[in-house]
């Protein structure tokens, strides 16, 4: 069966494939354009996405929105989505069995987007899509390529928070991952 946007948007919303679906507000489909060649996919939404239904609100989206502009990208060019589609309590990483149960739902965000670069956000991004060793610190910025896409990770925003220092190293990544896309067009 070939599903559409909405499709994926009512099943996410209806989803009970795991136990955050009892202590969820609200799930967070991803956001975006639905043309993007730039998908970014971070781990799981935090507390302030779960009250509102929306990736990257807050604090760390402020330092997204800042990393992009930065570069002279903007949320409205690019498509934004998590693994998870529900807040893990206490801000946790994702258990792999709340990683499996959502999985599908990003394979048939990107299978719908086709997206020409795929950027994670963070450690455990990296970890699932790119390679389950990858080290952040020290691989962040480098490239891998799979079915005419091109995967990187950077730190995730609320890293940055935690380490301002972190931030120009990410500002690079992103400008990296602006010239990628001129690379490929």
């Amino acid at each position: 069966m070939q599903y559409t946007w909405n499709d994926i948007e009512q099943h996410i919303a209806a989803c009970t494939q795991c136990p955050l679906c009892q202590t969820r507000h609200l799930p967070v489909m991803g956001r975006g354009s639905r043309q993007a060649d730039i998908m970014l996919v971070a781990e799981a939404p935090g507390g302030q996405e779960d009250q509102q239904g929306v990736p990257f609100v807050g604090r760390s989206g402020e330092y997204l929105d800042r990393l992009l502009g930065d570069c002279g990208l903007s949320r409205e060019e690019i498509y934004i989505t998590n693994i998870l589609k529900c807040h893990p309590p206490g801000n946790r990483d994702p258990k792999e069995a709340e990683k499996e149960a959502c999985f599908p739902y990003l394979k048939y965000e990107t299978f719908l987007l086709k997206p020409k670069i795929i950027v994670c956000l963070g450690r455990v991004a990296a970890q699932r899509l790119i390679s389950p060793d990858f080290k952040i610190t020290r691989q962040h910025g480098t490239w891998t390529y799979r079915k005419n896409c091109a995967l990187t990770a950077t730190y995730h925003p609320s890293a940055i928070l935690r380490d301002p220092s972190k931030y120009g190293a990410a500002k690079e990544d992103f400008c990296e991952i602006v010239r990628k896309r001129e690379e490929l067009q």
